[in-house]
């Protein structure tokens, strides 16, 4: 049990995990909330867009230190990230996960310390939450301007 632990929570995903800072925006553009059935994590997020790009996010999340990394790295990243960006990046998170892809580049290139959950389904929706809630929440914005 030790080396699974190992595998899937690493030094690198529990300091992300206990980075991740939680805030709300007074005034969001759009804003979006995703939640595991599996196992009840959940992440809420509220962005600001302007001229196609994020100008500012904020994230609610409880979720597993695996939800939580994922979240985190969106979190480093998000600032200045067009919707293309956040969708490939979620797209090549859901590929690393459930179809062998290789691990996402760019600024959410970090989600490659993830590849290991791909080896324990129960796993991935909270792995993917932020990504998802964060497409969702650009494309509310986009719908809002």
């Amino acid at each position: 049990m030790k080396a699974v632990f190992d595998e899937l929570y690493s030094e690198d995903v529990l300091t992300l995990s206990a980075g991740l800072r939680n805030t709300r925006l007074d005034r969001p553009d759009g804003s979006a909330r995703k939640v595991s059935k599996l196992c009840g994590s959940w992440l809420e997020i509220d962005l600001n867009a302007r001229d196609g790009t994020v100008t500012d996010a904020a994230l609610r999340v409880q979720a597993c230190a695996l939800g939580q990394a994922s979240a985190a790295i969106l979190q480093d990243g998000i600032m200045g990230a067009t919707l293309a960006e956040l969708v490939t990046a979620r797209d090549a998170l859901r590929d690393m996960l459930k179809a062998e892809g290789a691990p996402p580049t760019g600024r959410f290139a970090k989600l490659g310390l993830l590849a290991g959950v791909k080896d324990y389904p129960a796993r991935h929706t909270s792995t993917l939450l932020a990504f998802e809630a964060a497409v969702a929440a650009f494309e509310q914005a986009l719908e809002n301007a």
